[in-house]
């Protein structure tokens, strides 16, 4: 028997700049580092250390930020 597997699409983060206010709680609940604060908002730095976990995502008091 030949099972296909079937790839993972790679994660997607989206950051809504008119909501953050650059409080750093999804930055330092990461646990691969793949945000960071730049200019006073968060950014994707590092989107190939994602597994999804959606620390980030679930940690954000203003909903900011969504992972796909």
């Amino acid at each position: 028997m030949n099972k296909k597997t079937q790839q993972e699409a790679p994660p997607v983060i989206e950051i809504d700049l008119e909501k953050c206010k650059g409080c750093a709680i999804c930055v330092e609940f990461c646990p691969t580092d793949v945000l960071a604060l730049e200019n006073g908002v968060a950014v994707v730095v590092n989107i190939d250390a994602c597994n999804r976990c959606q620390f980030c995502d679930h940690r954000c008091p203003d909903f900011a930020i969504t992972v796909k």
